[in-house]
């Protein structure tokens, strides 16, 4: 019964898997991810495409959060260390964001075309 379910593993991945790769590939290439510590975002300006996922983590002794300046585009909940938040942007422009909990911490992340 095992020799069977491996080639049915086979076969789904000869029939989809080239289509599963790049699709994985192209996750991949949109994320960026922002790593928080020393009360700072490491990087404080990421550039990225429309559709491109960003997520920041908090690798920090302390809790905090990642909220747009606007007050309305994103707002993670409080983070933890280890805890993470992603947002995909989807429209071109500027969006600048602070940790509400300590805002002298700030970044902003960049959307434009390729």
């Amino acid at each position: 019964m095992k020799h069977r379910t491996w080639i049915g593993v086979f076969v789904v991945m000869l029939a989809f898997g080239p289509g599963l790769a790049r699709a994985d590939a192209a996750d991949t290439a949109n994320a960026v991810t922002v790593r928080i510590g020393n009360f700072a975002f490491a990087d404080q300006t990421v550039t990225v495409a429309p559709g491109a996922t960003v997520t920041w983590v908090n690798d920090d002794d302390a809790p905090h959060t990642v909220v747009a300046e606007d007050g309305r585009s994103f707002r993670s909940r409080t983070l933890d260390t280890g805890d993470r938040f992603s947002f995909t942007f989807m429209s071109p422009g500027t969006f600048g964001y602070f940790c509400s909990v300590h805002p002298h911490m700030t970044g902003k992340v960049v959307v434009k075309a390729p």
